[in-house]
């Protein structure tokens, strides 16, 4: 999180709820739907659906909750803000991002059904992605996260030893065939076809791994005269960070998870189970090779306006996908509301973001500080 303002975004969810709700900015109330609830540019990418074809979504959903849609968008126009700020890119550009934030999001909303091709206008970098997602296979997967196409997984600095009684309960999980269709495209094929577990290890796996439970699972699918290898990635899920409406929802956690990934994002929901494990929640699913996450290091003034554009029409086709016509109108005349008169854009909008961009930047050097003095000790 030190190595970054970007990045220290990212790790602070709940942080920036705590700081949108100190902040002066007053939010619209939009329909409650499904939201992400972590909308930054690390958790929108390439995802593949169980036919193999791949489209751009919202990729990482433990924290979505049926809230505010406007809580996504001040989410992602903090992500972009201080991507702008780490390219060395002026103010300007921040508030035309803005702008072409809200013109992608409403173009998303209003056309909920359309589906990524690599021939769309959109960043290049973007596009980089979606064409290396497409060329992907079980191998590069393997490499990349266990560094073998070999049925093990190398234990060490990400992947730690179970205990006996972890895989045990991970082999039992898996002679549910109630679960077998995590492993895509599974139940298509041959009644005869079988899962088995080959290795099993803890994953260490960034900051949302610190305290709880997280697996990785090599398993070895049977069909007919074949097999193939896959990556199953079991992840404990727990309470959300982001606002919520007060509307019914799924008590379990992974049910939760699992539910508002098939509304959002449906390529990776459909792939998604939730399971119980040693008296957990946990959220299941296969690492497909195509899955990709987008890595926008450095935009020119050109790429950030291109990127604000296109991500937000992301999350408004994720947001717009739960509407009726009605609905996706009456939010659709709310963003268009309120617009300050040299600003192509909601006024809540912008004003969230620059109180935001403050709070974060301090907050950041306060972080940096700290980790200089524990690198120091």
């Amino acid at each position: 999180m030190a190595t970054s303002a970007h990045a220290y975004v990212r790790g602070n969810t709940l942080k920036f709820y705590e700081w949108l709700e100190a902040s002066d900015s007053t939010l619209p109330q939009g329909p409650p739907v499904w939201i992400c609830g972590d909308c930054h540019l690390g958790n929108l990418g390439p995802l593949a659906d169980i036919d193999g074809r791949v489209d751009i979504q919202i990729r990482d959903l433990d924290q979505t909750v049926i809230g505010n849609p406007a809580h996504d968008l001040v989410r992602l126009g903090l992500s972009l803000a201080m991507a702008a700020r780490g390219s060395d890119l002026p103010g300007v550009t921040t508030a035309q991002m803005i702008e072409q934030m809200i013109a992608g999001y409403s173009h998303g909303l209003e056309h909920p059904d359309q589906h990524v091709d690599v021939d769309d206008p959109m960043p290049e970098s973007v596009r980089a992605v979606i064409k290396m997602s497409l060329n992907r296979k079980w191998r590069h997967l393997a490499r990349e996260r266990i560094s073998d196409v070999n049925p093990t997984i190398p234990l060490g600095r990400c992947f730690w030893p179970l205990s006996a009684e972890e895989k045990t309960a991970i082999r039992l999980l898996f002679e549910d065939t109630a679960l077998h269709d995590v492993v895509t495209g599974l139940p298509r094929h041959d009644a005869r076809s079988t899962v088995t577990v080959r290795d099993a290890a803890y994953w260490m796996k960034g900051c949302s791994s610190l305290g709880r439970p997280r697996f990785a699972v090599l398993v070895e699918i049977r069909e007919g005269d074949g097999r193939r290898f896959g990556l199953v990635d079991i992840k404990e899920a727990v309470q959300a960070g982001a606002p919520r409406s007060v509307v019914s929802m799924p008590r379990d956690n992974a049910e939760r998870v699992v539910t508002g990934a098939r509304a959002i994002a449906p390529f990776l929901g459909d792939r998604m189970r939730a399971a119980r494990l040693l008296g957990r929640s946990m959220v299941v699913r296969e690492l497909m090779p195509r899955d990709l996450k987008l890595r926008i290091d450095r935009l020119s003034r050109l790429e950030a306006t291109r990127a604000a554009r296109f991500l937000a029409g992301v999350v408004g086709r994720a947001h717009g996908g739960q509407m009726d016509d009605t609905l996706r109108r009456s939010w659709r005349d709310e963003l268009n509301r309120g617009h300050a008169t040299e600003l192509g854009a909601p006024f809540w909008l912008w004003a969230s973001v620059v109180d935001l961009v403050a709070d974060h930047e301090a907050a950041y050097l306060e972080h940096c500080r700290r980790y200089a003095l524990a690198e120091a000790a």
